[in-house]
C-alpha cells in the first residue's frame, strides 16, 4: 500500500495550467499516481496508509525561494518555521557573493565578520567544512527543506586577491577559476555576485566574464546583485546582460528592483531591455519579493573604498575622525557606491537588527528619527551603530515604488525570492512572509496575477532555471515536494511591527514526501537535502 494519497485536491500543477481535480497518490517519497475527477469518477479510487482529504485546498509544487539567506539557519534552527511554514520546499542560498564556502581559516572569519548582519555571527555553529561539497555534506546531514547553493564570486576573490581594489593577477585569476569549476563540480548550480559588496564590487567585467565562462560550461547560471539598483539602475542591468551574453552564461537577476527616487514609475524600462535580450537569444530571469522596502546592512551603504582591506580595515577607518568625515561626505552629499550612487536619506533607514542587547533601542527607528530623538546628527548614530556594534546593525531601507513590484513580478520570466535575512529584532516581513503574500495579497486581492500564473513563478520556472527535471511541477514520477494552501484564506502573517509572525491558510508542507507542516504545525522532520547541479 501507498504512504499517502491525497484525496480531492484542486491541483495547480506549476506549467500556468489550469487547475483541475484529482487524487494524488504518494510513495517513496515521489508522486506515483494523479487520478483525475473525471477518471476516479469510473474506477475504484486510490488507497494508502494514509488518506488526507483535501477538499477546498489547493495541491501545487513546494515553493522555491529562489534568493534566500539560510547559509547559516539552516544549521541553527532546526525548525525552520519561517520558510517551512510558508510552503516552501527549496532555497536557493550563497548569494550576494558571499557565503561560507569555499574558504580557508583567513577568509571564513573575514567573511564570517562581514556578513554577521545577514547570518548572524555563527558563533554557535561548528564550521567543520571549507569547500563547497563538504559544506553541501554538512546540509545531507538533515535539514528542515531542500537547498541548492551558488558560488559567492567575492568569497572566491577575497581568498584569491584578498579585499583589495585592483585587479587580479593572471595566477590569481586562473585561481578564481579553478575554484568556480571545482565548486560547480561539487554541486554547486551557478556563481552568485555582490556588486555592491566588498571585495566582489572590485572586479572588473573583464574579470567577471571570464569567471561566467566557467559557469557556462557546467551548464549553471550566474546571479548578479548589480551595480547599482539607484542612480544608473538600467545601466547596471545592461551591463550583466551584455556580460553575459558575451560569456555565453545563463543570467538570473537578483532581487531585480527599481528603487530610490530616480527611477519611480521606470520598471517598463527595465522590462523592456530584458524583452529585447531574450528576443535576441539571451537566456535570463530574475527574482523579486512582493513588497517596496529594502533589507541589508548598515555597512553595505558605506563607499567600497572605505572596505578595502576587509572588515577590520573598515572598522579602523571609521575609528579615525578624518577619513569618518570623508565616509560621511560620500554618503550624505557625493552618494556612496554602496548606496547606489544616491545620497543617504536617514529617513528612509530604519534599524531592523543589532547583535548589542546594549543598541537594543535604535531597532524599529530610522537612523533619522533616533538622531531627531538624542538631538544629534543622522552620521553620529549611524557611525555609534558601525563601530560599537563592529558592523553588526542590520536595516530597511523604504525606498521602493509599489508600481514598479507590480510590473516586474508580471513579467514572463519572473520567479520569487524572499531575499530574507532571519537576523535582528525587528527582520523585513518578506523572510516569514513572501510566499503567502503573493497568493493572498497580489493574487485573491489586487488580482495582479491569476492563481495558476503565480505558482508557476513560484514552483516550476525557478526549477527550469535551477535544471531541475524532477521538481517544480506536480507530475507522476517526479519528487513530492508539495503544499496545500486555502486559496480564500492564504495570507502572510508578518508585518513590519510583528514580523515573525507565521502565514494562514498553509495546513500541510511535504519535502520528499514526508511532513513538515501537518494540520498547520512543524513536525520536526528533517527531510531536507542539499540539491546538486545536474551535470550537463
Amino acid at each position: 500500500m501507498e504512504d499517502l494519497v491525497i484525496r480531492d485536491a484542486d491541483v495547480i500543477d506549476g506549467t500556468g495550467a489550469p487547475s483541475y481535480r484529482a487524487d494524488v497518490v504518494v510513495d517513496g517519497g515521489r508522486i506515483v499516481s494523479i487520478v483525475k475527477e473525471a477518471v476516479a469518477a469510473g474506477c475504484q479510487r486510490p488507497s494508502a496508509v494514509r488518506e488526507l482529504d483535501a477538499e477546498g485546498l489547493v495541491l501545487s509544487p513546494g515553493f522555491i525561494d529562489m534568493h534566500a539567506h539560510s547559509d547559516l539557519a539552516l544549521l541553527r534552527d532546526p525548525d525552520h518555521s519561517a520558510k517551512a511554514a510558508q510552503g516552501v520546499t527549496l532555497e536557493v542560498i550563497g548569494q550576494d557573493g558571499l557565503s561560507y564556502a569555499p574558504v580557508d581559516d583567513r577568509t571564513l572569519a573575514e567573511v564570517r565578520r562581514a556578513i554577521t548582519g545577514w547570518n548572524g555571527s555563527g558563533d554557535d555553529i561548528d564550521f567543520d567544512w571549507r569547500s563547497v561539497g563538504e559544506y553541501l555534506d554538512r546540509l545531507d546531514r538533515g535539514i528542515a527543506v531542500n537547498a541548492a547553493y551558488l558560488v559567492p564570486q567575492g568569497t572566491v576573490r577575497a581568498l584569491a586577491v584578498g579585499w583589495e581594489d585592483r585587479e587580479a593577477t593572471p595566477a590569481e585569476l586562473d585561481r578564481m577559476r579553478q575554484l568556480v569549476a571545482e565548486g560547480l563540480e561539487q554541486g554547486a548550480v551557478g556563481m552568485s555576485s555582490g556588486l555592491t559588496y566588498t571585495p566582489g564590487m572590485y572586479a572588473k567585467d573583464t574579470e567577471l566574464t571570464e569567471l561566467c565562462r566557467v559557469v557556462a560550461s557546467y551548464g549553471g547560471y550566474w546571479c548578479p546583485h548589480h551595480r547599482s539598483y539607484g542612480a544608473g539602475a538600467l545601466e547596471a542591468y545592461a551591463e550583466m546582460v551584455a556580460l553575459a551574453r558575451e560569456a555565453g552564461c545563463a543570467l538570473h537577476l537578483a532581487h531585480a528592483t527599481m528603487n530610490f527616487g530616480v527611477n519611480k514609475g521606470r520598471a517598463p524600462e527595465l522590462l523592456a531591455l530584458l524583452d529585447e535580450a531574450l528576443a535576441g537569444g539571451a537566456d535570463i530571469s530574475l527574482d523579486t519579493y512582493p513588497y517596496t522596502p529594502g533589507c541589508t546592512t548598515l555597512a553595505a551603504l558605506l563607499p567600497s573604498w572605505a572596505g578595502e582591506g576587509g572588515p577590520e580595515a573598515l572598522l579602523g577607518r571609521l575609528a579615525d575622525p578624518g577619513t569618518a568625515e570623508r565616509i560621511r561626505h560620500h554618503l550624505e552629499v557625493t552618494g556612496a557606491d554602496g548606496c547606489h550612487g544616491v545620497p543617504v536619506e536617514w529617513d528612509t533607514v530604519e534599524i531592523s537588527g543589532v547583535t548589542r542587547p546594549a543598541l537594543a533601542g535604535y531597532v524599529g527607528r530610522t537612523v533619522g528619527e533616533s538622531a531627531r530623538a538624542r538631538g544629534e546628527e543622522p552620521w553620529t548614530v549611524a557611525h555609534r551603530l558601525l563601530v560599537e556594534d563592529r558592523l553588526g546593525p542590520t536595516i530597511l531601507q523604504h525606498v521602493g515604488h509599489e508600481e514598479n513590484v507590480r510590473a516586474i513580478m508580471r513579467h514572463r520570466v519572473h520567479t520569487g525570492g524572499s531575499d530574507g535575512i532571519l537576523q535582528g529584532a525587528k527582520p523585513h516581513p518578506r523572510a516569514y512572509g513572501t510566499f503567502p503574500h503573493y497568493l493572498g495579497h497580489y493574487v485573491r486581492e489586487l488580482g495582479v496575477l491569476s492563481l495558476e500564473e503565480c505558482v508557476a513563478h513560484l514552483t516550476g520556472r525557478p526549477a527550469a532555471r535551477l535544471r531541475l527535471p524532477d521538481r517544480g511541477v506536480v507530475r507522476e514520477g517526479h519528487r513530492a515536494d508539495l503544499v496545500l494552501f486555502d486559496p480564500a484564506t492564504v495570507a502572510a502573517g508578518s508585518t513590519y511591527d510583528r514580523p515573525r509572525t507565521l502565514p494562514a491558510g498553509i495546513p500541510y508542507v511535504l519535502v520528499d514526501g514526508r511532513f513538515v507542516i501537518d494540520d498547520g504545525r512543524r513536525t520536526g522532520v528533517l527531510a531536507g537535502r542539499s540539491v546538486r547541479r545536474t551535470p550537463v
